[in-house]
């Protein structure tokens, strides 16, 4: 039961190979010999589209070992995860580049302290730099932070920008038992306002309600998306939101619960005091101009909330990769029946916009 709890907090989205099978393979070599045979200007019609993933998980070997060690296993998908795999999986799927983040483990610290966390967030973060450099315009890096330790956390934030050239921070939901707005952590979001930078967040089950909290409902099914939630929440209601206006923030599965309960929040909390305060120009115009990906979120209902509630200018391209494949994710997005021009927004217009280096 233990290997069982540890191995649901590693953040497996789903029980589901995530590797590209053999007969998807062959298919793919298949279609291409056709296509060879087809006028060039067919080919060129039935060419995928680009994407770009800002939801894609990477493993460096030195902390994979930590994490089985700490949890007592690992997802089947994590295990056989090695740098070919996944451009394997991008270029099976026309994913021009992917943004390298860690996944939903309790971030870097596994129980360490300090020094061990600052060790973990710097031997991924040049994991991270190195595949950027072993594969030019291929990847981009959500460098990870040792939090809850602030002080190193503005050392790593140095160091990602200044010296790999980090293309944002990638932060878990929650830290222990506190959660992104906690006054302890504004030194760093002060930081990376002053940077303008691009802050993602990916969820994490929260220590409240791990484990067996509901019989027969895993964490990453049920406590992800509600964490996503409570992390936005904190963000707004301690003003750090209204606040740092330069920050480009960016929330993991479509928001989570946000595009269900803004709504509910303001009937309910819009017109108290510590609201108003908190946010003065409203709930809606700091929700709004969040970002959010569609990794694993993309299914009608789950779109149809987050486009109800957010433009599609604020709507990228995710896939949670290799929990859940490139192909699935995509194959959502395109069945919803978006016009041209805003599915390409989501593919990929809107991430060369917040980060201009990215390229299809």
């Amino acid at each position: 039961m233990k290997n069982e709890q540890s191995l649901i907090q590693c953040g497996c989205e789903t029980g589901a190979a995530c590797n590209t099978s053999r007969r998807q393979f062959l298919g793919s070599v298949a279609a291409a010999g056709a296509a060879a045979m087809l006028p060039s200007g067919l080919v060129s019609a039935q060419a995928p589209r680009p994407l770009i993933d800002m939801h894609h998980h990477f493993y460096p070997p030195e902390f994979n070992k930590a994490v089985v060690e700490f949890s007592g296993g690992q997802p089947p998908a994590t295990a056989k995860w090695t740098p070919a795999s996944t451009l394997a999986e991008m270029d099976l799927n026309a994913v021009s580049m992917a943004m390298l983040s860690l996944w939903s483990i309790p971030g870097v610290w596994m129980g360490a302290k300090p020094e061990g966390m600052r060790r973990y967030a710097r031997m991924c973060n040049d994991y991270g730099a190195q595949m950027m450099r072993d594969n030019p315009g291929r990847f981009g890096l959500f460098a990870a932070l040792p939090l809850p330790d602030v002080e190193g956390s503005l050392r790593e934030i140095e160091y990602a920008f200044d010296v790999l050239k980090a293309d944002g921070v990638g932060l878990m939901t929650n830290f222990g038992d506190k959660w992104p707005g906690d006054p302890a952590y504004a030194p760093v979001f002060n930081e990376l306002n002053r940077r303008k930078a691009v802050v993602y967040f990916h969820p994490v089950t929260a220590a409240c309600c791990s484990g067996n909290f509901v019989p027969g409902v895993s964490g990453p099914s049920m406590e992800v998306p509600y964490d996503t939630g409570r992390a936005v929440f904190s963000l707004l209601m301690s003003g750090t939101l209204s606040r740092l206006q330069d920050i480009k923030w960016v929330f993991s599965h479509g928001g989570g619960t946000v595009p269900i309960i803004a709504e509910r929040m303001k009937t309910l909390d819009g017109n108290l005091p510590a609201t108003k305060k908190a946010a003065p120009n409203g709930i809606d115009y700091e929700l709004k101009r969040l970002y959010y990906e569609t990794a694993n979120a993309a299914h009608k209902p789950n779109l149809a909330a987050l486009l109800a509630y957010v433009p599609v200018s604020q709507v990228m391209f995710g896939t949670d990769f290799p929990y859940v494949t490139v192909a699935d994710n995509a194959a959502a997005l395109r069945r919803y029946g978006l016009a041209p021009t805003d599915l390409q927004s989501i593919e990929y217009g809107n991430a060369m916009r917040i980060i201009p280096r990215l390229k299809v």
